[in-house]
């Protein structure tokens, strides 16, 4: 076995990947036309209300970066989905539609599984963009937009493996992602919308949605009595109750803590469970927008040491509540 020194190796695959990345900068100055082709089609055809989707495809490691490409188009705005093209021949073609854009990805743009359906797609009426090594390959002059990456040298010690290649592929479809992202002008509650689990969707959540609402809050008028309150909060299995006026506006929030806190200085427990709840309430109390963003309520609780806090429109009307130990058991890590 021949001994190789793995730092150094290490190294001239990073140097040659970066290369063939820092490359795509002047090569995409020469193909400004086509890159803003390519944007404008995507923003025309697909997202905001337009019936058509991003279709990659792509064979073998190119075929792995359309998946990925997919799977950034669509979290970011644009409906997309990856479409294998064996599978294509077989009866996966049905799924496109002459709305839809394709972007087919190869390097050599001559890969004949992709290659073969070009005819199809023309049959169908859907246009191809591409992203090639050479734009005069058959898939480069077929397509109605072809944007190059150059003649990439692969890392490949054998100079035949996808490596820079493929790492080129990512990075100019990434741009064009980000880049039709950028022109949708996508806030970050539009994103959550996309990415509803794991940490990153959490942190874009809205009051909205995690709040809880109807019969799981415990919504009083003033003259409710505590004793009554109480048996509210029983039944919401909530730790407060809020209080609204007749026409559902915020007036203010009584919690466990604050009863607790009432019988504590009191000598007269009845008196105090049958006493109007507003009398100890917390009026005007802190609440939050629905849409705000739920780390904006989290870091409220934090700084107010807040359990419970209320939800409203912007006319000040309730609309739910948050809880935290509703969010401990979605699994939502609350930190002080």
């Amino acid at each position: 076995m021949h001994r190789v020194d793995c730092l150094d190796s290490v190294e001239a695959v990073l140097q040659a990947e970066a290369t063939a990345v820092f490359g795509l900068i002047a090569l995409a100055r020469t193909q400004r036309t086509v890159i803003e082709g390519i944007c404008a089609l995507i923003l025309e055809r697909c997202g905001d209300g337009q019936p058509g989707r991003l279709v990659a495809t792509g064979v073998g490691k190119a075929g792995i970066i359309a998946r990925k490409l997919s799977a950034t188009f669509a979290s970011t705005g644009t409906p997309s989905f990856f479409l294998h093209p064996t599978e294509a021949r077989h009866g996966d073609l049905g799924m496109v539609q002459p709305s839809d854009v394709v972007m087919a990805l190869s390097n050599s743009g001559a890969s004949e599984e992709v290659v073969a359906l070009l005819p199809s797609l023309s049959h169908i009426g859907v246009p191809v963009t591409a992203l090639v090594g050479k734009a005069d390959s058959p898939l480069g002059r077929h397509a109605q937009l072809t944007l190059s990456i150059g003649d990439v040298i692969e890392a490949c010690p054998l100079g035949l493996a996808p490596s820079a290649s493929t790492t080129a592929l990512l990075a100019l479809g990434d741009a064009l992602a980000l880049t039709v992202q950028r022109s949708r002008q996508l806030t970050p509650e539009q994103y959550a919308r996309y990415h509803p689990g794991g940490a990153l969707g959490r942190r874009l959540m809205t009051c909205r949605e995690v709040m809880r609402s109807q019969e799981r809050v415990a919504a009083v008028s003033p003259q409710t009595t505590v004793l009554e309150g109480l048996q509210a909060t029983s039944k919401a299995r909530s730790g407060c109750v809020v209080l609204v006026d007749p026409t559902g506006r915020l007036l203010g929030i009584f919690t466990d803590g604050d009863l607790r806190r009432v019988l504590g200085r009191s000598s007269d427990a009845a008196a105090v469970l049958h006493a109007p709840v507003a009398q100890f309430a917390t009026q005007p109390c802190r609440a939050v927008l629905g849409d705000d963003l739920l780390q904006t309520a989290l870091r409220l609780c934090a700084e107010k040491k807040l359990n419970e806090l209320p939800v409203i429109d912007r006319e000040n009307r309730l609309l739910g509540l948050i809880d935290l130990q509703d969010l401990v058991e979605r699994g939502f890590a609350i930190t002080p």
